[in-house]
């Protein structure tokens, strides 16, 4: 059941709790836009979304009044409507779907900020470029004119304890800082997205500036 307060007050305890340079992304997924006005009415100001269909739908509501990244995996016949709708894509993962969002970007004379997805637990059913391969992708498309590769991001494989996280968040935070260190051109290293509802404070301790979080915002979705 929608509860107004409650969404606000959650929002203001986690806003409240976070340092100043941290970013928090509300994962909106499934959220009504009653939900989501009011975590934006208690000071959200990026939502975040997985799929381009929901986010369409939300964004005729909300409008401009916040930043709109695209948090879940993007298909590649998604990405002319993806480009339009969102302000930073988090989640590139090949050169294959870099070259698609250059190519739109520059049809409708943007240019992208993107961040890179690591599979830093390498597993199997999950997207993402793997973290041996995670260099040479970001020199591959760092030539690429419209979109700007601005950090990293990684999901890591979900556990109960939010510390059985931290190696994974480690080796992400080691790659970032190796990629700042090179000097690739129009690649600049400035954010690391990384922590969900249940870690995103070991995240944060392991160097991330951008959080994800759905659940501890909005209350658990309903079954």
């Amino acid at each position: 059941m929608f509860d107004k307060s409650s969404i606000e007050n959650y929002v203001a305890d986690i806003l409240c709790s976070l340092p100043p340079h941290v970013l928090l992304v509300a994962a909106a997924k499934t959220r009504t836009p009653e939900e989501v006005q009011a975590a934006i009415r208690a000071g959200i100001k990026i939502i975040g979304y997985n799929y381009v269909q929901e986010a369409e739908r939300m964004r005729r509501v909300i409008g401009d009044a916040v930043e709109w990244h695209m948090i879940g995996h993007l298909q590649r016949n998604k990405v002319n409507k993806a480009v339009s709708l969102f302000d930073m894509i988090e989640t590139l993962d090949s050169e294959q779907l870099a070259e698609l969002v250059d190519k739109r970007c520059a049809l409708e004379g943007k240019i992208m900020p993107v961040l890179v997805e690591i599979n830093s637990g390498e597993e199997s059913n999950k997207t993402g470029v793997l973290p041996d391969d995670v260099d040479a992708l970001v020199r591959e498309i760092s030539g690429l004119s419209h979109i700007r590769i601005q950090g990293l991001m990684t999901m890591g494989p979900r556990f109960g304890n939010p510390e059985d996280a931290r190696p994974y968040f480690k080796a992400t935070k080691a790659a970032f800082d190796r990629l700042s260190k090179a000097n690739i051109p129009n690649v600049e290293m400035r954010y690391l997205s990384m922590g969900m509802s249940n870690s995103y404070r070991i995240a944060i301790e392991e160097g991330a500036n951008i959080v994800r979080i759905g659940t501890k915002l909005f209350g658990e979705r309903p079954a």
